[in-house]
């Protein structure tokens, strides 16, 4: 197991690229994709890759596989459904597959560290909502590290460095400002970027180092003293 990814951050990322593999083969490739799911083949499942690009082949002939295994023969049913509605079906199993992959490879994190897996992992909309018109979703690579890890800060620890944030802060001067934010879950820090901040609504849009963004209530991180700034 050293190649796969350990922490947090990694499941995060090979998530999203193998999810964008997966969310192209349903919209932008679907003509393709259907044509290559022939019900006069053997048993087919569609794989999402960590390299962003997917495929439509035959399952693992390795017993047990080195991975958990998505829906086999979706093929079959090709023919006899709408085709909205297989491409729906598809999309509920390669939700499933996606989760069993990234738990796969939280087997060994803690419970904090499942439970901010979960809360990351579900900022993405489903396949689902997606192919079915309930969420939005662009087609694409997941969001590349940002730049303000450029010199390779640490991404997590246990202690602060910069100094906390303050009421007087809370302003123009947020804008795609370094901090660190406090996740109470697991007693960490870890490394953020202040994309934006609204002074009517007091939101302020925070991009983690993994690429993922989040909408935070600022007045509640300034009363729990959940920010540093750097």
């Amino acid at each position: 197991m050293s190649e796969y990814p350990r922490d947090v951050d990694a499941i995060a990322e090979d998530f999203a690229q193998r999810r964008a593999g997966l969310l192209k083969a349903l919209t932008e490739d679907v003509d393709e994709f259907f044509k290559q799911c022939d019900p006069e083949r053997d048993n087919l499942c569609l794989y999402g890759h960590k390299d962003g690009t997917w495929s439509v082949d035959l399952p693992a002939e390795d017993v047990p596989p080195e991975l958990p295994e998505p829906c086999l023969g979706i093929n079959f049913a090709r023919d006899g459904m709408q085709k909205r509605d297989w491409l729906a079906l598809v999309a509920v199993h390669c939700d499933a597959w996606l989760m069993a992959v990234a738990f796969f490879y939280a087997v060994k994190l803690d419970a904090a560290g499942r439970t901010r897996l979960h809360k990351v992992l579900n900022q993405h909309p489903t396949l689902f909502e997606v192919v079915t018109n309930r969420k939005k979703s662009s087609v694409g690579p997941p969001a590349k590290r940002p730049k303000f890890n450029a010199m390779g800060r640490p991404t997590e620890s246990a202690t602060p460095s910069g100094r906390p944030l303050k009421e007087a802060d809370l302003g123009s001067g947020l804008r795609n400002r370094p901090a660190e934010l406090f996740w109470p879950d697991d007693a960490m820090w870890y490394l953020v970027e202040v994309q934006s901040f609204n002074p009517k609504t007091r939101q302020a849009k925070i991009l983690y180092a993994s690429g993922e963004v989040e909408d935070l209530d600022m007045d509640e991180i300034l009363r729990d003293q959940h920010m540093c700034l750097l």
